[in-house]
């Protein structure tokens, strides 16, 4: 199934971001660490586990809107377009990567809301 043009987007800005010094500064969408110069980069950077994490997070939010959005959504799709690893270490779908959604009744969750009913 192919992703909403949105959700495509929301994907590459994700996937193409370094987030590995990301609570550490504000920038432009696109800042890529590795380009920056020494005068701009933080001193602090997260590891790499800690920055995966970061970017599952951005994912989360992000699909919790477009989920609710799209009845067609698939957040396995989605989380793989934004960079993050959805297999598990047996290479099935991991599971948790629905956990981190808001669902109802096999429904997402309006986003901006809390209601666990």
């Amino acid at each position: 199934m192919a992703l909403s043009r949105m959700a495509q987007e929301f994907a590459a800005e994700i996937r193409q971001q370094d987030w590995s010094d990301a609570p550490y500064r504000a920038d432009r969408a696109g800042h890529q660490r590795n380009t920056d110069s020494l005068s701009k980069r933080s001193k602090d950077v997260l590891s790499s586990v800690e920055t995966e994490i970061l970017r599952m997070n951005v994912m989360w939010a992000t699909a919790q809107v477009l989920g609710h959005a799209d009845p067609n959504f698939d957040i396995y799709e989605y989380a793989e377009a934004c960079g993050v690893n959805t297999r598990n270490s047996r290479g099935g779908k991991n599971g948790v990567i629905e956990a981190g959604i808001r669902r109802h009744q096999g429904r997402y969750q309006q986003p901006g809301t809390l209601d666990w009913t």
